[in-house]
């Protein structure tokens, strides 16, 4: 497989999740494949499957490439920034390890990395959420109170 159709096979997921998966919840997907295929590029080199082991470190950058490249720098561009380069940082740190002596640990460095990443997405994922249901509840309450006063109105009233 060649980087282009890497890339657009990373292209082509990251477009299908954010159709049927909330955007914050689909970068958590993402980076958990991206953790997943790094993993396993890391154990095909150390039982000297290279071929693998680059087809899965491919797979990992194609993913790590795609939500670089789908970042909205209109909502807040210094983290957009940031993380657009953490992710190229990360896929350079991958390639130049792949095959040296120092590549598992370098390895275990980046998806150390990918982890904390993916952690902090989780947390801004577990906060949007309780904002959400404390707006929903906010709101039923509200429908309630002024569903009662009506209520209480209509029945002065007869």
């Amino acid at each position: 497989m060649t980087q282009s159709s890497a890339a657009y096979r990373a292209n082509q997921a990251y477009r299908g999740a954010a159709v049927t998966v909330p955007p914050l919840r689909a970068v958590i997907m993402l980076l958990n494949g991206a953790i997943t295929f790094l993993q396993k590029s890391l154990q095909d080199q150390q039982a000297k499957r290279f071929e693998e082991g680059f087809e899965h470190l491919t797979r990992a950058t194609a993913i790590l490439r795609g939500l670089s490249h789908h970042l909205d720098s209109t909502r807040g561009s210094a983290v957009a920034d940031e993380l657009y380069q953490a992710y190229n940082l990360l896929i350079l740190a991958c390639l130049r390890s792949y095959g040296r002596p120092q590549a598992p640990e370098n390895f275990r460095r980046i998806i150390a990395s990918l982890v904390e990443l993916r952690e902090a997405w989780e947390f801004v994922d577990a906060a949007a959420a309780k904002s959400a249901k404390a707006q929903t509840a906010k709101a039923q309450t509200a429908k309630a109170q002024t569903t009662t006063a009506g209520s209480s109105e209509s029945l002065a009233r007869r």
